[in-house]
């Protein structure tokens, strides 16, 4: 496609940087937006044809192999011919909403993808909290050994983060481009420069410090204002406390990963709390109140009297106290049972039973009327 001239299109010189190449279509995308002129197609054409020479531009082996052609007029086709690169301008995207996207939130492009390459690793460290520290909240200071950026060089490797030039082989560019002819026509890749190792400089004076690496191994201490309510597998990330990157580009990130450990009374489902609350035989017959525990405190839940084993009672506010609200605590009663009596004890049940109605346990009588009704027995005389 070098009958169009992409440069023109952008408004840029030939010797246009990536970011006076991003800069450029940036500004034109905003200018010619389809959203910006419904239904005016000469806007959408323009439009089109600037992402069709964005999507070359900034791609280098792309824009190699359309400079190849702009000063070798007649050698399209075969392997260095540019029309494989496609001019529908399009290919590379999903669609208006998706270039729209990449342009404002400050991505897409060469530029971005070099960015992304130079960035250091990120660093993962697992945590145990205790179940009342990830409920309330609490602080920790994190200690682990990172490759920190050299603070002497500012992550150059230079000393004084001044004693370097540019590199002669690569123009500062960071990459080199070689040509093949081979039977098929001649070929253009674009590759790393050997000589700097992609950074387009060259160190005169290496730093005393981190002896031109451009970081130094050190212990890193962090602090975390953990939020209430965190939980297994819920993390923080501290951006720039991973990885230096070796070129001197941004570091990596901490991600710090929460193990939460198991409470002896509580359970938890997001910021709900649960609890299983045994009672006497007393209290659920004649019912009373039982000191239930909180996060922070106790406080008194009276049991209603009949109350059956299994029964779950909703207290409202008692739960999480979190950013997004607070939970409810959910009570489940289990009744215990005796199992060891007297021989008093037991005759005392025995004439309290003989005293009781049957018809005052619902439950009680309805399989009793069942019973009678398919067999014609009565399942509570022996």
């Amino acid at each position: 496609m070098a009958d169009k001239n992409y440069y023109e299109i952008l408004g840029v010189d030939r010797k246009a940087t990536d970011a006076e190449i991003k800069s450029a279509y940036r500004k034109l995308v905003k200018m010619y937006h389809p959203d910006l002129h419904p239904n005016d197609a000469n806007a959408a054409a323009k439009f089109k044809e600037v992402n069709e020479a964005n999507e070359v531009l900034s791609d280098p082996q792309k824009r190699a192999a359309y400079d190849y052609e702009l000063d070798h007029p007649g050698m399209r086709g075969g392997a260095g011919g540019f029309s494989g690169f496609g001019g529908g301008g399009f290919s590379g995207f999903g669609g208006f909403s998706d270039i729209f996207n990449d342009i404002f939130s400050g991505f897409g492009g060469g530029e971005a993808r070099q960015a992304s390459a130079a960035q250091g690793e990120d660093i993962t460290k697992e945590v145990v909290l205790s179940f009342l520290d990830a409920a309330k909240g609490c602080t920790k200071e994190i200690r682990y050994y990172r490759n920190e950026p050299c603070q002497t060089c500012k992550g150059t490797g230079a000393k004084n983060g001044t004693a370097y030039k540019t590199c002669e082989k690569c123009g500062g560019s960071g990459q080199v481009r070689y040509t093949q002819d081979t039977l098929f026509g001649r070929t253009i890749r674009m590759a790393t420069c050997d000589a700097c190792g992609g950074t387009g400089k060259k160190i005169t004076d290496m730093c005393p410090d981190c002896k031109g690496k451009g970081y130094v191994r050190k212990e890193t201490v962090v602090t975390l204002n953990i939020p209430a309510g965190a939980d297994t597998n819920s993390y923080i990330r501290k951006k720039g406390y991973g990885q230096a990157s070796a070129r001197g580009g941004v570091a990596g990130d901490l991600i710090v990963i929460f193990r939460v450990e198991p409470h002896k009374i509580f359970k938890r489902k997001d910021k709900d709390l649960y609890i299983e609350l045994p009672i006497s035989y007393k209290t659920a017959v004649l019912g009373g109140k039982i000191r239930v525990p909180g996060i922070d405190d106790t406080y008194e839940y009276l049991i209603p009297e009949g109350t059956q084993s299994g029964t779950v009672f909703c207290v409202r506010g008692k739960g999480l106290k979190t950013r997004v609200g607070t939970g409810n605590m959910y009570i489940t009663v289990q009744v215990e049972i005796p199992t060891k009596l007297t021989r008093e004890q037991k005759k005392t049940l025995e004439d309290l039973d003989g005293q009781m109605d049957i018809k005052q346990t619902s439950k009680m009588r309805a399989f009793k009327d069942n019973m009678q009704a398919m067999y014609g027995v009565d399942p509570y005389k022996n």
